[in-house]
């Protein structure tokens, strides 16, 4: 049996626990940020007669200021060749990802990328054959097939959650963006440079963002094969 001095000990520090947990709970709850959509525009400016850019190729994230980086796991992400194209044209993916290349013509393709940040060269691959590549660091991958001049596309490796590309009409929508401070990023080809502005979202979120991209000194011109000299005529595009 327990003494009346101990019993009186165990209830002391019953009642001290729950004390504690009453007093932690609202700190815990206060470090819960509330999270909502950033909503906004986004727009090419383009130069007087140069034909519309379209829109749905642009990119936006978000990265969060005095934070670490919160990108989502890398996963497989696909981009096909079919009738001479790359498809899709634009495809986001978390940093680390790998994004696999099937070959879906009847011809041989070799898909490579020169960018200082990560070349690669998958070698020439025929039909149903299909060959990846991992974009460990974040930025812009240009894609090019070494046989064919006119396939171009891009991979965009993000380090963030909170990406988005706009819709037809250049509405764009983050959900689940947590209140804080954030360097908004805006990438589309015909922009000479990524876009990056500071963006300070409330508790309640954020609408009517616009984004401008500068797409006035954009030209269309041929790029290098991947050994850095332009293709030649009698082949290029011909199987």
């Amino acid at each position: 049996m327990w003494s009346s001095d101990r019993r009186r000990a165990a209830r002391a520090a019953l009642a001290s626990l729950a004390s504690l947990a009453l007093v932690a709970a609202p700190q815990v709850a206060h470090a819960q940020r509330a999270a909502a959509a950033v909503r906004g525009q986004v727009s090419l400016l383009e130069r007087a007669g140069a034909s519309a850019g379209d829109v749905r190729g642009a990119v936006v994230w978000l990265v969060e200021r005095g934070r670490a980086s919160s990108p989502r796991a890398p996963r497989d992400g696909r981009i096909a060749m079919r009738g001479r194209e790359f498809l899709p044209h634009v495809l986001t993916v978390p940093v680390g990802s790998a994004v696999g290349f099937p070959n879906q013509d009847p011809f041989s393709h070799n898909v490579f990328s020169n960018v200082d940040h990560g070349p690669f060269d998958l070698g020439l691959y025929r039909r149903g054959a299909t060959r990846s590549a991992t974009f460990a660091r974040a930025g812009v991958y240009p894609i090019y097939c070494n046989i064919h001049s006119k396939m171009v596309s891009f991979v965009v490796a993000v380090p963030s959650a909170w990406v988005v590309q706009p819709g037809a009409d250049g509405a764009f929508a983050i959900d689940d963006v947590p209140e804080g401070t954030y360097a908004l990023h805006a990438w589309h080809e015909r922009s000479a440079t990524e876009l990056v502005q500071e963006l300070t979202v409330p508790a309640g979120g954020l609408s009517g963002v616009r984004v401008v991209l500068d797409a006035r000194a954009w030209v269309a011109a041929p790029h290098l094969n991947k050994f850095g000299r332009p293709y030649a005529v009698t082949r290029a595009d011909r199987y």
